[in-house]
């Protein structure tokens, strides 16, 4: 999932247990096991393949949006440290954690939905964009994971 050709100030430490435990706490959340499962192979990254299929337009393009960077836990870029202050500083809505980095830098993003499962539960993942109103775009990480496309499908000369 990540692109190893590139060393990157996304990737983070090596987790263990308590990262996960501290993040947590901090997120009030459980986290996905497949999210916590590909964070014991690379600890966040800059992501290989960047686009996802949409059935509907983003602020980005008809039928897809992109994501450079799943974070990780812990460090300066962890997903503990980043989320919160963006859900504020960017008046995203109060349903769960952001999951990384788009190529707008805040105008839209993928989030960690636990609106309809609580924060004990397995959250869908929702694309938010500039109307900050979230659409589910996969039931569950691992199908979150799993759907990620080249750029080049769509045309676009880098993935």
């Amino acid at each position: 999932m990540f692109d190893q050709s590139e060393e990157s100030e996304w990737v983070g430490p090596p987790v263990d247990s308590e990262m996960i435990r501290r993040a947590e706490s901090v997120l009030q959340v459980r986290l996905p096991k497949s999210y916590v499962d590909l964070l014991s192979v690379q600890n966040g990254g800059v992501l290989h393949n960047r686009c996802f299929p949409t059935a509907f337009p983003t602020s980005w393009a008809p039928d897809h949006f992109c994501v450079d960077v799943i974070w990780g836990v812990g460090g300066e870029n962890g997903i503990d440290v980043l989320s919160p202050g963006l859900v504020t500083e960017w008046g995203y809505p109060a349903i769960g954690v952001v999951l990384g980095l788009t190529p707008s830098a805040g105008h839209d993003t993928v989030m960690l939905d636990y609106s309809e499962c609580g924060p004990l539960g397995e959250p869908s993942v929702a694309y938010v964009d500039e109307d900050r109103v979230p659409k589910r775009v996969a039931d569950s990480f691992a199908a979150f994971r799993d759907g990620f496309v080249s750029c080049r499908t769509y045309g676009d000369e880098e993935d």
